[in-house]
């Protein structure tokens, strides 16, 4: 099952920084039309590293929203999203 029904968010550093640090889980990357980068972890955190170019095909991509899901499992429910949204960015999973 894809990321659950919500409002994608622009992805944006004023975005991105109203987050409270720690919250676990799993995000997506999309411009319209197409997924750019499935991750997880600590939300903000990583969302803030993608935005200051750690990673160069989420830069030159160029995401405008993203998603986020609360999950204890993220790891595995990273797994499932990659297969599901395949997303340009990401190692493709069997």
């Amino acid at each position: 099952m894809p990321f659950p029904k919500q409002d994608p968010r622009p992805y944006t550093k004023a975005n991105v920084e109203i987050l409270t640090p720690g919250q676990m889980g799993v995000y997506g990357l999309f411009r319209p039309q197409q997924w750019v980068y499935v991750g997880s972890g600590d939300i903000r955190a990583r969302l803030l590293s993608h935005l200051n170019g750690d990673n160069a095909c989420i830069t030159r991509s160029q995401p405008t929203f993203w998603v986020a899901e609360l999950t204890r499992g993220y790891r595995e429910r990273e797994k499932e999203l990659i297969r599901e949204c395949s997303p340009t960015c990401n190692v493709q999973l069997n």
